[in-house]
């Protein structure tokens, strides 16, 4: 039988679903091909059927990668109403018993899905024992923790390609609510993805209304604030920068009479629990949180999103506010910002590995292949801290993973003072990049445009119209800017083999959108960059080595400072 009927069968008969959603096919083909994906979709856009449907029609179990237990919990609980026991855990909140009963059911055939965290897959006898179950297929959820955190969160996850590797390298999912071009490509090298089939969609979700408010002082967004929370329906959700602002604002607003708690990562696991719980319950109608709140919060009458600082990028404020208005009914998100939030930012964006460190770990490496606990012992640094230091290294060729995860110099590896020069360096291009997504957020919350557009030209997306669902749109600022379609024929090219070369039709240059969208183009200082998408007399470009930058095009123009590539 054809992909398409099969799959569709098996979401009938296994999971009750009369009709696939848009774009959960196609990915699902792929993965039965034995090809890897890469999919965003947006929070309950229905990321998980597209591994959960072709796991039943695989032989061999499918391996959940997942950083939360409570998103882990979720997914386990779904699977097992519809199947009792076909889906188990591998996590700290097992006991040993719990776990080896779990490892038992997998390979008796009872259980097709292994829920498992990255920290538990890094163990070796644990990576072990997963590869003997001869997995069909890997999906990672939340992947785009292995970019849009930094190099030192959840370390363990920026290890997960060869990790996979080691587990025979079976087919590979990586599953996220958002990821632009460049958190896209850090997914696909750090898990070693093969030519993935890339799905991105559902970015644009016109039950959300976008809005942002300039605030003069501190005390200033707190009165506008409080004023919009005091006339919304509940629940809702505000994020703050901080643990203490988090702490200050659910204490000012209980003040004020409207119930509300905060929630990061500083509270004890069994408070949290308990936060997030009486949350979902609908107990407590308003959760200040940090960017620790968030992930697989599954929470369909969320009202509204409130920033209450600049986030950090798009990707983490595009992730944040789709927690609204996941029902289809509408939903507010309102950014409140001041200027001064972009200094916060940045201050968060330091901290630089140390050059020593980087210099005693590329020298331990050189004596002869061992593990990371082993180099840990060798170099006498932090086991947490070494992983995050090897992905530098790794990155500038300094480190060769073998046969049993064990790590070594490879044979023209730099030596270790200049590896560590390399490695810095890589670090400051990280860096770069990410303030230039904060300049891209600043801009997002300064913009008298369309503020829809300007969200999907950070990801790549060209909206030919207004969102008409912002502020700016409501309010009559928005220009009716068209994008003129261009370059069709090349796009389709990339979809489909030809057998002969194809003749591109004569097409006009607009003089407004110099360089198609998608193209390459150079800066004589900025390198090579894509070009993202226009807004107004604008355009978004992304540059390989300084990250996103935004440039009028009369004086890209006048000045010939792009040149295509």
């Amino acid at each position: 039988m054809p992909l398409a009927p099969r799959l569709r069968r098996a979401a009938r008969r296994e999971f009750g679903w009369e009709a696939l959603r848009p774009g959960q096919l196609p990915p699902m083909r792929a993965l039965l091909k034995k090809r890897d994906a890469l999919v965003v979709l947006p929070t309950g856009g229905g990321k998980s059927a597209i591994y959960q449907v072709p796991a039943t029609l695989m032989n061999g179990p499918a391996i959940v990668i997942s950083p939360l237990l409570a998103l882990q919990q979720d997914q386990i609980a779904g699977l097992n109403r519809r199947r009792e026991g076909q889906a188990v855990r591998i996590s700290s909140a097992e006991t040993p018993t719990q776990q080896r009963k779990a490892l038992e059911a997998v390979t008796a055939g009872t259980a097709r899905f292994l829920f498992i965290t990255p920290e538990q897959l890094g163990n070796p006898e644990r990576l072990a024992e997963v590869r003997a179950l001869r997995p069909g297929l890997v999906a990672v959820d939340e992947a785009h923790c292995v970019s849009a955190w930094g190099y030192d969160f959840r370390p363990d996850y920026l290890q997960l390609g060869h990790l996979i590797r080691e587990l025979g390298r079976p087919p590979v999912v990586a599953l996220t609510a958002t990821a632009s071009p460049p958190v896209r490509a850090d997914i696909t090298a750090a898990l070693g993805l093969r030519d993935p089939f890339t799905l991105v969609a559902g970015l644009d979700r016109p039950n959300l209304h976008l809005a942002a408010v300039h605030c003069t002082s501190d005390e200033q967004r707190w009165q506008r604030l409080v004023a919009q929370i005091e006339k919304e329906e509940k629940p809702g959700i505000v994020y703050a920068p901080t643990r203490a602002i988090a702490e200050q604002y659910a204490e000012r607003l209980a003040e004020r009479g409207i119930p509300a708690v905060a929630f990061h990562a500083g509270l004890a696991q069994g408070e949290r629990n308990r936060r997030y719980e009486d949350f979902m319950a609908d107990r407590t109608p308003v959760m200040v949180a940090t960017s620790a709140f968030g992930m697989g919060v599954d929470k369909p009458n969320i009202r509204w999103v409130y920033h209450v600082a600049l986030p950090d990028s798009p990707d983490s404020y595009l992730q944040e506010i789709g927690r609204a208005g996941r029902d289809g009914g509408p939903a507010r998100t309102t950014l409140f910002f001041r200027p001064e939030d972009v200094a916060l930012q940045r201050f968060f964006a330091t901290g630089a590995p140390d050059a020593k460190e980087l210099t005693q770990l590329a020298a331990a490496l050189r004596e002869a292949p061992t593990t990371r606990t082993g180099l840990a012992t060798r170099s006498g640094l932090p086991a947490r801290r070494i992983t995050s230091l090897l992905s530098l290294l790794e990155q500038v060729g300094a480190v060769e993973v073998g046969s049993g995860n064990k790590l070594s110099a490879p044979r023209y590896a730099p030596p270790p003072a200049e590896a560590a020069r390399l490695a810095l360096a890589q670090f400051e291009r990280h860096q770069t990049l990410r303030r230039s997504r904060i300049d891209m957020m600043r801009q997002y919350a300064e913009s008298a445009g369309c503020r829809g557009k300007s969200l999907l030209a950070y990801f790549g997306e060209q909206a030919d119209q207004p969102c008409s669902h912002c502020d700016n749109c409501a309010g009559g600022t928005v220009v009716v800017d068209p994008v003129v379609p261009r370059l069709k024929w090349y796009q389709r090219l990339w979809r489909r083999p030809v057998a002969a070369p194809v003749a591109a039709p004569e097409v006009k240059v607009d003089p407004e959108r110099p360089f198609p969208v998608s193209s390459e183009v150079r800066h004589s200082a900025w390198g090579t960059g894509t070009v993202m998408a226009y807004e107004a007399d604008r355009v978004v470009v992304l540059f390989e080595q300084v990250g996103y930058k935004t440039l009028s095009v009369p004086i890209v123009q006048k000045a010939k400072l792009l040149e295509p590539v």
